[in-house]
């Protein structure tokens, strides 16, 4: 469990414009807050070393990558025990398809995963060639994202 961090107006306002862009400059910052520009920046690096902030991405578009195909995919393990939980976390981290890991309950899944490919082609290559053949997996049921109708990264600050 992670300790609640307290945060006012400010911060919440300050989390939210980094949010939705990232990239923000400082001044444009402290100026939508209503700080000057060192104050504000001593907020940002005191959320950032809080561990408030995690890190800071760029998102990609995957259509311009000809990545055009997205599942949700439920795997189910031979044994829960924590040496083959540990061994396929271990294995799903290097396949660069996978977007999402999270061990889930409430489903005959123990994994769910979401993966980006470029067509079914390049997701039977994958669920073939690689998935399949990690130690343990003894199920994959797969869904097939038709259209997003919400995609988001900001979480809700409240």
């Amino acid at each position: 469990m992670h300790e609640l961090i307290e945060l006012d107006r400010i911060d919440k306002k300050i989390l939210q414009l980094m949010q939705e862009n990232a990239r923000i400059s400082n001044l444009e910052l402290a100026d939508s807050v209503g700080l000057s520009p060192t104050p504000c920046s001593r907020r940002v690096k005191r959320l950032e070393e809080s561990g408030l902030i995690d890190r800071h991405v760029t998102l990609l578009n995957p259509g311009p990558l000809g990545l055009n195909l997205t599942a949700m995919i439920g795997i189910s393990m031979d044994r829960h025990t924590p040496d083959r939980f540990e061994n396929f976390e271990a294995a799903i981290i290097e396949l660069p398809e996978v977007l999402e890991c999270s061990i889930v309950t409430g489903q005959e899944a123990d994994f769910l995963l979401k993966v980006v490919v470029r067509d079914m082609q390049h997701y039977e290559q994958f669920l073939l060639g690689q998935l399949t053949r990690l130690e343990g997996v003894t199920g994959v049921h797969s869904s097939f994202v038709l259209r997003e109708v919400l995609k988001k990264t900001a979480l809700p600050l409240g």
